[in-house]
């Protein structure tokens, strides 16, 4: 299936109001099972910016397209210059307490899994062991001629190596890891082939307008349908990719709560929205429901 390059969303018709209530998540945890939707507003408290809500990076921001990263070679020269410059701080992120928390549902049985949005690590560094990444993760790289697979770090270290001085200063990072820059501090930034076969090499992740893999939707599908209940965290699920899910379970007659501050594309297919932060709503309800959250010293980095 492909992900659409949709950016934007705008409501239609009556929604109802969020409401401050955790009580029906509460009970769906209790009863163990819940499966994980997260979105990038789950990663906004660790200092990646999120696309959509208050000052999301699309008002300032168009992601790069699979289309025009494979086709022009100068749109991928500016790619890897700001995605290199945005990686040295996207890379150092730390999961904040909504990721901890999660880790800790999942830890104490509450939670059958958890499907990721995000390319950031950052469940995985709070704990998590049962997570999927649905648009896969910045810190893999892959060769788009042979399917090669390396660490980004080496490629970070190659990137260094051919740019060296290469320290612009961004305007902004963004939630892909793209930093902010004009071509001007672009420059003639060097793009590395691939070790193995000299080929395109390309972060590990989906771009907008690239085809998520049957394979790992499939999977996803199988684990909506094994859930209790879908637990949507921080995600406006404005992309076709999050929202089938959602759209899944309703038809299935499972539970969907939602945890965002802002209107969602899924809200009437909800029981509940939570309109709270997620740090806060994620610790409130681990204190109901007496499950203690890690501590930032414990948890790794992203």
């Amino acid at each position: 299936m492909r992900m659409r390059p949709t950016l934007s969303w705008t409501p239609t018709g009556e929604l109802s109001p969020g409401t401050t209530d955790l009580e029906p998540v509460a009970d769906a945890l209790s009863g163990g099972g819940v499966l994980v939707l997260s979105g990038a507003g789950i990663s906004t408290e660790s200092g990646i910016p999120d696309y959509r809500g208050e000052g999301g990076s699309l008002s300032r921001h168009t992601p790069m397209t699979y289309q025009d990263f494979t086709a022009d070679a100068q749109a991928r020269r500016r790619y890897w210059a700001r995605s290199h410059l945005g990686w040295r701080t996207f890379g150092s992120a730390r999961p904040n307490a909504g990721h901890r928390a999660v880790a800790s549902f999942e830890r104490h049985g509450m939670l059958s899994g958890v499907i990721t949005q995000n390319v950031d690590g950052l469940h995985q560094a709070a704990g998590s062991e049962e997570v999927v990444e649905l648009h896969g993760s910045l810190d893999r790289v892959v060769c788009l001629s042979c399917g090669t697979l390396s660490p980004r770090r080496e490629l970070a270290r190659r990137l260094e190596e051919a740019n060296e001085g290469f320290a612009p200063v961004a305007a902004a990072i963004n939630p892909d890891g793209d930093a902010d820059l004009t071509d001007e501090q672009v420059g003639d930034f060097r793009v590395v082939p691939c070790t193995v076969c000299g080929g395109i090499l390309k972060p590990d992740v989906v771009f907008f307008g690239e085809a998520v893999p049957v394979e790992r939707v499939e999977h996803c599908r199988s684990l909506v349908r094994e859930a209790t209940a879908l637990l949507v965290l921080g995600s406006s699920l404005t992309v076709m990719s999050g929202l089938r899910f959602v759209r899944q379970a309703a038809q299935a007659g499972q539970p969907v709560l939602i945890i965002n501050r802002d209107h969602t594309r899924g809200d009437r297919h909800a029981v509940t929205r939570v309109a709270l932060p997620l740090g806060t709503a994620l610790t409130t309800l681990a204190g109901r429901l007496g499950i203690p959250v890690d501590d930032a010293s414990t948890t790794g980095s992203g």
